[in-house]
């Protein structure tokens, strides 16, 4: 049994590496608007697994995002991939909204949310001014 359990430690470190990128955006309704928060995702390279989180800026709390679709695109041959992401926005185990996040190469050219009950949608806009870590997430003002 001593032996197993030493194998066992001397394998984890190697078990336990594994790539993970993440990633942390700030966005807001608008300039003006009170409406901002982070968007956090992580990519698991070894496991091919993604989420995430948004925590919006009047709020300590988390909701989670879990990744329900992933579409890729060639617009122009010339031009990056396109890449279509829903994440959907779970709250109390249910689906409470949906996050629509479109990519052309590195760049975010566009983030909907549309609100589950309602079916109303908010477009929002990356916020380049806010600094932002791994550590501490969005400063916002």
């Amino acid at each position: 049994m001593k032996r197993l359990f030493f194998t066992f430690l001397v394998l984890l470190p190697f078990a336990a590496h594994s790539e993970v990128t993440t990633q942390t955006v700030c966005f807001e309704l608008s300039q003006s608007s009170p409406v901002k928060f982070e968007f956090r995702t992580f990519y698991d390279h070894s496991s091919k697994w993604s989420g995430g989180f948004v925590k919006y800026a009047k709020s300590n709390v988390p909701i989670s995002l879990v990744l329900t679709d992933s579409q890729s695109e060639i617009l122009d041959p010339e031009a990056p991939w396109q890449h279509t992401m829903i994440w959907s926005e779970v709250v109390d185990g249910k689906v409470a909204g949906t996050y629509e996040e479109v990519t052309q190469g590195a760049q975010i050219v566009s983030m909907l949310y549309t609100k589950k009950s309602s079916g109303k949608e908010y477009s929002f806009m990356i916020n380049t001014s806010i600094d932002s870590s791994l550590e501490t997430g969005c400063k916002w003002e």
